[in-house]
């Protein structure tokens, strides 16, 4: 029970906070080592941010293995497209498999992010499920294995927006940050990563992570949202709850806010149609936070590409905007589909 409770995810607001800070420092202070530091001219960047993909061994516990036709559609769409690619994290699913059989059966989906490797338009970023490319020692000998090249490995990315009337900042992290398993001790991390995961997987225990528990989802979001809030902090992207956040708040969330708007316009056809929309989101998730009607575009999520339906969503920064995307089958064919999407001049920076 006690490597249970010093192990486990229980996100801390002051450590979380304190984590996230200490990250986005170092990175402003020491670019190039955990943080990688991307000036973009708002204008022509074009991004596209997945994570949370857990690529599995083909097996009954793989939640890629549905998403993939999607996923690869997706990046193959974005490279033609001349789009820089962010893996925010968990890309492989090493806690429940070792390298070897996630490696094996996922050459489709690898070769389509080489293709932006060998672009220079790849950067991945480690999260909680794929530690080891952070501290395992031979991580690099099997990332060249993987992908026939080398491939740096972050924990963040500080993408430098320039508009024409100013400068900021676009905070990338995976979002686990500052829980029991990434409290910055190293010998935390090796345990975490290479015992306690995988230990956790074996014997189906409740991992008690954000992204498997709808109550620590909403407080981890909670979390970002008010650092990123703080003065000085800059916008901030994660995966880790596969919770599609925009502009802070869930779809759920917008949903309601817009069924407040159609009731005060008395519009009843967008009404039936929001009501018939929120009980199917309901379904995901239920939770809306009480502070919704307020809450300020500084949070962002990318959500995940390992959904039971196949689909997978994104962040897209593209001409001038910020979107969250989805892309799903659409008969046989994968479609993307734009979520929300805001300019980005339009954030309070």
């Amino acid at each position: 029970m006690k490597i249970a409770n010093r192990f486990s995810s229980k996100p801390d607001l002051q450590r979380v906070h304190d984590a996230l800070s200490k990250l986005y420092t170092h990175t402003k202070e020491h670019p190039g080592k955990k943080g990688l530091i991307i000036n973009a001219d708002a204008s022509v960047a074009r991004f596209i941010i997945f994570s949370d993909q857990h690529k599995g061994a083909k097996d009954g516990r793989d939640d890629f293995m549905q998403a993939e036709p999607n996923y690869v559609a997706a990046l193959d769409h974005y490279f033609n497209e001349g789009f820089q690619f962010i893996s925010l994290g968990d890309s492989e699913e090493l806690w429940e498999n070792t390298v070897g059989p996630v490696k094996a059966n996922n050459k489709l989906s690898t070769a389509a992010e080489k293709n932006f490797l060998d672009h220079k338009r790849y950067t991945k970023v480690f999260g909680n499920h794929d530690l080891f490319w952070h501290n395992d020692p031979f991580a690099g000998l099997q990332l060249l294995s993987m992908y026939r090249d080398t491939v740096k490995i972050y924990e963040a990315v500080l993408l430098q927006i320039k508009l024409p009337d100013k400068q900021f900042d676009i905070f990338l992290t995976h979002g686990h940050q500052g829980d029991g398993q990434s409290d910055g001790n190293p010998f935390s991390a090796w345990f975490v990563s290479r015992i306690w995961g995988p230990l956790q997987s074996y014997l189906n225990l409740n991992p008690n992570t954000p992204a498997a528990s709808k109550e620590l989802k909403t407080v981890h979001n909670r979390f970002m949202y008010e650092w990123s809030k703080q003065e000085q902090n800059p916008v901030l992207i994660t995966g880790h709850t596969h919770q599609p956040v925009f502009a802070s708040l869930t779809h759920l969330e917008r949903l309601y806010k817009q069924l407040i708007e159609a009731k005060q316009q008395n519009n009843e056809a967008v009404i039936e149609k929001l009501n018939k929309e929120i009980s199917f989101r309901q379904e995901e998730y239920d939770f809306v936070n009480s502070n919704y009607m307020n809450m300020r575009p500084y949070y962002f999520n990318t959500g995940c590409c390992c959904y039971s339906d196949g689909d997978i969503t994104g962040i897209e920064i593209t001409d001038g905007m910020i979107r969250l995307i989805k892309w799903k089958k659409n008969g046989v064919v994968s479609a993307r589909e734009v979520l929300e999407e805001m300019k980005l001049a339009d954030l309070p920076v």
